[in-house]
């Protein structure tokens, strides 16, 4: 584990002392500690920005909705497969839908790109056999979001599904051999026996996501955005990474960091206090 720990020393716990910046009139060529202290003043200045409410629902939209269709398509998806007989076309599908997850987004940054071309690419193809004109997906503000938590969601449900399938297998099946003798339906096998035995795992798998509400997925945005999109589709990671790397407003990103990285704390003990509470749940 050596290795592993000072890899995550180096990467993670050495650069915390950049922190101070955020308290900081910071200026590269004075460095930490020429540079002169300006109290919470770029926190002040954070929020009298213009944008920074809109970032915030940005994040936010982006992110729940993530979650949301993050929980409902596996679910489905799984109890689709789990009434499939075959177990080599179960094991297929599950492989197929699985693959994108180890998949970078830049990568399929270039596939969507393509995919999703006003000018030649195979959705618009399709569209307009049904009379439909041309969308821009990746340059229309409207429909940008959408698109992020749509690809989001395609490229994620398979490790969901997996999930999920494996929590139904630890269902006891002579329940629902009990439940077919006294005439329960499937729907009602469904909602009586099946979604009842997977409910501490779903509430698992939702209470633990809360943690990672303001991680809206910068890979994912950062590789697809540009400025038409800015309004609907800039989150808090890709506003500081401009603030930081393109703007140079050192002390302003970090500042921005250091709230995002405070509210996720805190999300990440009360999520885990939940888990602990609803499933018995806990790390240490």
């Amino acid at each position: 584990m050596l290795p592993a720990c000072l890899l995550l020393i180096l990467f993670s716990y050495v650069p915390m002392f950049g922190i101070i910046m955020a308290f900081q009139d910071f200026i590269p060529t004075d460095g930490i500690f020429g540079s002169g202290f300006v109290g919470f003043d770029n926190f002040v200045h954070l929020f009298t920005l213009d944008n920074i409410q809109q970032i915030m629902f940005n994040t936010l939209y982006i992110s729940i909705m993530k979650i949301i269709l993050g929980l409902a398509v596996p679910i489905v998806f799984a109890l689709l497969l789990n009434e499939v007989r075959s177990r080599l076309f179960v094991r297929s599908v599950q492989t197929i839908v699985y693959l994108p997850y180890f998949l970078s987004w830049v990568i399929l940054a270039g596939v969507f790109i393509e995919i999703l071309s006003p000018s030649g690419g195979a959705v618009n193809h399709v569209l307009k056999l049904f009379g439909i004109d041309s969308i821009f997906f990746l340059g229309d503000k409207e429909w940008f979001p959408n698109v992020m938590i749509i690809t989001d969601t395609w490229k994620s449900f398979g490790f969901g599904t997996i999930v999920y399938l494996a929590a139904l297998t630890s269902i006891d099946p002579s329940l629902y051999e009990a439940a077919k003798v006294d005439g329960a339906s499937y729907f009602r096998q469904m909602f009586h026996i099946t979604l009842p035995g997977i409910t501490p795992i779903v509430v698992l798998m939702t209470v633990l996501s809360i943690g990672g509400i303001l991680d809206a997925g910068f890979d994912q945005i950062y590789n697809l955005y540009n400025p038409i999109v800015y309004e609907t589709g800039d989150i808090l990671d890709t506003f500081v990474y401009r603030l930081g790397i393109k703007d140079m407003m050192f002390s302003l990103s970090t500042a921005v960091s250091l709230i995002k990285s405070i509210v996720s704390f805190v999300l990440i003990v009360i999520s885990y206090r939940l888990a602990y509470r609803l499933t018995e749940y806990k790390i240490f």
